[in-house]
């Protein structure tokens, strides 16, 4: 009985990394990618028009987040494994929430170009940062399902970001948008540290009877990873140089269309910015429902390679479809972004 009763205490404890850690990790993400998705609603708002500046001077403005982001996010991996992830990531809540929140607050074009690069820097920590965070906490056969919820992020949080900065742009103009869609990371930097710690034994709400053999289980699996040499070295394998290859590419098609689907949603549909931002929602609401079944499937089957490449041709195949019909037929261009 008292063995029973054991389980059942460990299993509650193993249960609250799911119940208050994901929660930490998901609401974070999030709020890393609103000071970034939102930019293509300041854009659609008349960001240009308001700055006089050019639609190139725009884009340049979009693309300085990306430089910024793409210099430092292997730095950024080594950084947390050096200074803690817990800390360096509330750090890095406090500084981006200051960094987008001015965005909306400079007017001079060439502080605007050294803010969005600083931007990127500073959030280009954050999916590495959880990566490595996520493996400290949840074993090989949760970890599909792990990943999926931080990564759910990027779709939930610009469908609801899609829906809610529609209409503060509508009541508050874009510059006071991006000050009041900063402001909520810099005050969640104190929830995430109250609650976050790198490993399972260091914090105070997971019983030590569970964190042990949890931590025990983890570095077990670590050491059924073959080690690699270094970096340079692990950098130059061919699956990695394969997946890279993979991953940007299917970022070139992410970003142009979270950059740029409120444009042309509101170009398309003649809509006001209240109503954009909900038809903006829609393609990020089938992306959540299928993100979940596709990680169910994923950890039950124990598939990764099978259920990527499927997506990814559909995906290529739609995106070129909603540039044929976007002169033509908007509904079909629509249902194409959709897909």
């Amino acid at each position: 009985m008292k063995r029973e009763s054991t389980n059942t205490m460990e299993h509650g404890s193993l249960r609250k990394r799911w119940l208050l850690l994901l929660p930490a990790v998901f609401i974070t993400y999030s709020l890393a990618y609103v000071d970034r998705a939102n930019f293509g609603f300041g854009a659609a708002a008349g960001l240009a028009a308001t700055l006089h500046i050019t639609g190139n001077q725009t884009s340049l403005l979009s693309a300085m987040f990306f430089l910024g982001y793409f210099l430092f996010q292997l730095p950024g991996v080594m950084l947390a494994k050096k200074c803690g992830i817990a800390r360096l990531v509330f750090m890095l809540l406090i500084v981006w929430g200051v960094l987008a929140s001015l965005t909306g607050i400079l007017h001079q074009f060439w502080m605007l170009v050294v803010d969005r690069l600083l931007l990127g820097v500073a959030e280009s920590f954050i999916f590495p940062a959880m990566l490595f965070l996520l493996t400290n906490w949840f074993t090989r056969a949760e970890r599909s399902r792990a990943n999926t919820i931080l990564m759910l992020g990027n779709p939930v949080t610009v469908l609801w970001m899609s829906v809610i900065t529609g209409y503060v742009i509508q009541s508050f103009g874009w510059q006071e948008t991006f000050v009041i869609e900063g402001a909520p990371a810099i005050l969640w930097a104190v929830v995430w540290i109250a609650l976050v710690r790198d490993r399972p034994s260091e914090v105070w709400w997971m019983d030590p009877r569970a964190a042990g053999p949890l931590e025990d289980a983890l570095t077990h699996e670590q050491l059924s990873v073959t080690p690699v040499g270094a970096v340079r070295k692990a950098l130059l394998r061919g699956d990695v140089l394969l997946l890279s290859a993979q991953y940007f590419l299917w970022s070139v098609g992410v970003y142009g269309f979270i950059l740029w689907l409120p444009t042309i949603v509101q170009q398309g549909s003649a809509l006001s910015m209240g109503r954009t931002g909900v038809l903006s929602a829609i393609p990020y609401f089938a992306a959540v429902l299928l993100m979940l079944l596709v990680s169910y499937i994923s950890d039950k089957t124990q598939r990764r390679v099978a259920l990527v490449w499927p997506f990814l041709l559909v995906s290529g195949i739609a995106m070129l479809g909603s540039f044929v019909f976007a002169e033509r037929n908007f509904t079909l261009a629509f249902i194409c972004l959709v897909v």
